[in-house]
């Protein structure tokens, strides 16, 4: 099986590799979507839905795909143009329904705002219409903004599903709703909002057990009554961000046990609790001495138990199913995606630092894998650059872990070098493929990637030390690793410009300002300019207060650490990217750091990408947000490769 296996993918990697050589990398092949995403099994492992780039002299955008295993036939019965509207993801419920989950960018009395729809697309008959019927919404008082919050997709019935929407009384609070997949079911009410409840959690019974309360910058997790949902108690409490957070993940096959997410010698990890007790008992099920343990729970299709975290699993079928998948794929790490309900069937994505992903069907009653699409079918091993994990000294003695990417196509030891802070900033990078770093190096640049304090990933107190400290020491962990490159002879130091994308926009501006002599350039995507101004519009949002436990709420100190208002250190040609739409970053963040520029004589581009969002959602911003990128760095790194 492995052997023949490998020689199809080969030949199709070599076949491949040839074409886009011949292309000679393109802006386009890196400035693209994903040709296939969001690849899902349909319960019964018959057939398996997907999205898929188009792109055609008529057409532009993303199309789902439908694909009957056993025929081959292929049917696409959604298309968007990723302008108004973009598909986030599909799910199967049943083997006749996919459910579609939609986001676009929207006014409400004035403040911008982030808008997502769930929609049903009907197999059999080919039509598609939102899961929450118009007539529901004459019930509410207003339309909720968020309409794709699934609590329950309540697998055994095919008719009904369990949605989390506010609207109701004008509560920001949201009730829960089961609401009928058919325009002739009922719709119904079965949890209606309470204060300060933000979230709810059911029990494999599909029974309402959990609720989580937030009030200002205290959470509670509270335990339901398995026969009354209004009857409830108290099981933890804690401040936001803080080291005795305990977050609920889900429930045993028969509700006993309570499985959650909480600190184990300072890093995420798996517990579970017996909820039946009076005295509630974390149990240690799954930890990584370096690492926050991420991911969903993993469920048995068969039995609902849970198997796993994540892509780790501990029950021991399923371990066995991964090993002999890692046996098969030993150069990837294979992540099991997906089962078929009798999990004969499943699907898995196979990635590395130079592939961007691989997806195989996988037959357990055959024992066999097939590659059945690529996610950048034209970017393959042979022509992206390879990832080396690295790690250097901050200033202060923290270590802090990166990525370095070399272009393998110039000789040299001395690098035109783009430093890459990335987003967030409570988020964190790895040495997986990004075609952001696969891009820049392909034009003859070392990339530097680094998690600097504050990421996440790396323990509690790791990520605290980044709480109302942007633009302090999390900005020198960066500056310290564009310092340790110089240092070890791989960045040319008259070569080096700072580029990052949201907070990492706000890094590459901020690195500009405190060294001045450091970076030769400086590029912001949807980059934050102005704090005070960024955490006073949060207050319309219910994250007010958790904005500012975040950032900080001290207005003199976060004008202080903005950008906009040391536009006169700034002495650099400076780049900024901002989508027209953008609703997590506002484009006046953008605009009010351009206009001072220019006000000031700095040397400063400024593009605003039409219809463009916080994501590049569609290539045409991808494309021209890349060109640009490319003509700015060749030029003021003096980079003729």
């Amino acid at each position: 099986m492995n052997s023949t296996f490998k020689a199809v993918l080969a030949s199709a990697l070599l076949f491949l590799t040839q074409f886009v050589h011949g292309s000679n990398l393109s802006v386009e092949l890196f400035a693209s979507l994903p040709d296939v995403s969001n690849v899902k099994l349909s319960p019964n492992g018959k057939k398996v839905a997907s999205l898929i780039r188009v792109n055609s002299k008529d057409k532009n955008g993303t199309a789902i795909n439908l694909l009957d295993i056993e025929s081959g036939k292929k049917s696409y019965p959604v298309f968007v143009e990723n302008i108004k509207y973009t598909i986030t993801d599909i799910h199967w419920k049943g083997n006749e329904n996919l459910l579609i989950s939609t986001r676009f960018a929207d006014m409400r009395t004035g403040t911008p705002t982030i808008e997502t729809r769930l929609l049903n697309l009907d197999l059999n008959t080919g039509k598609t219409q939102s899961v929450v019927p118009p007539s529901f919404f004459k019930r509410m008082g207003y339309v909720p903004q968020i309409q794709t919050r699934v609590i329950d997709y309540l697998p055994k019935d095919p008719n009904h599903l369990l949605l989390s929407l506010r609207g109701f009384e004008n509560s920001s609070e949201p009730a829960v709703v089961k609401v009928s997949l058919s325009r002739d079911g009922k719709t119904a009410i079965i949890k209606g909002a309470e204060k300060n409840i933000i979230d709810w959690m059911t029990d494999q019974q599909h029974r309402i057990r959990i609720s989580v309360e937030l009030e200002d910058t205290t959470y509670r997790i509270n335990l339901h009554d398995a026969n009354d949902p209004h009857r409830w108690k108290k099981l933890w409490e804690f401040e936001a961000f803080s080291d005795d957070m305990v977050w609920p993940l889900g429930f045993s096959q028969d509700a006993r046990f309570l499985f959650v997410k909480a600190l184990y010698k300072g890093k995420d990890a798996i517990f579970k609790t017996d909820i039946s007790q009076p005295k509630l008992i974390k149990t240690l099920v799954h930890s990584d001495p370096n690492y926050d343990i991420t991911g969903a729970l993993r469920r048995s299709e068969k039995t609902g138990e849970v198997i796993g975290v994540g892509s780790f699993y501990w029950d021991k079928k399923y371990k066995n199913l991964q090993t002999m998948l890692d046996n098969a794929l030993p150069d990837t790490e294979n992540l099991i995606t997906g089962f078929s309900e009798d999990e004969s069937k499943y699907i898995a994505l196979a990635t590395s630092t130079t592939e961007p992903g691989i997806y195989i069907l996988g037959d357990q009653k055959k024992k066999s894998i097939e590659a059945i699409a690529y996610r950048y079918e034209k970017l393959t091993p042979e022509i992206l650059n390879q990832v080396q994990t690295i790690s250097y000294q901050a200033r202060d003695g923290l270590t802090i872990e990166g990525f370095l990417t070399l272009p393998k196509h110039i000789k040299g030891k001395s690098f035109p070098t783009v430093v890459f802070p990335h987003g967030g900033p409570i988020s964190f990078d790895s040495d997986g493929f990004d075609y952001w770093t696969q891009f820049l190096s392909s034009r003859g640049y070392a990339v530097l990637q680094m998690n600097f304090r504050g990421s996440s990933g790396y323990g509690h107190d790791f990520m605290a030390m980044g709480l109302q400290n942007w633009g302090k020491a999390m900005q020198d962990d960066v500056e310290d690793g564009a310092k340790w490159l110089i240092k070890k002879g791989i960045a040319d130091p008259d070569k080096v410009c700072i580029v990052g994308a949201s907070y990492g926009g706000y890094a590459a501006l901020m690195g500009v300002i405190k060294n001045q002599e450091l970076y030769r350039c400086a590029i912001s995507f949807a980059g934050i300019s102005n704090l005070r101004s960024l955490v006073k519009s949060s207050r319309f949002y219910t994250n007010y207060e958790i904005t500012k436990s975040q950032l900080g709420s001290d207005y003199d100190e976060l004008w202080d650490t903005s950008p906009l208002k040391h536009v006169d250190k700034i002495k650099v040609p400076i780049l900024l990217i901002h989508g027209e739409k953008d609703r997590v970053v506002r484009k006046k963040q953008s605009e009010d750091l351009y206009d001072e520029l220019i006000d000031a004589n700095k040397e400063v581009t400024y593009i605003e990408l039409e219809n463009g969002d916080h994501y590049l959602s569609n290539s045409k911003n991808r494309l021209e947000a890349f060109s640009a990128i490319e003509s700015f760095l060749a030029k003021h790194l003096n980079n003729a490769n």
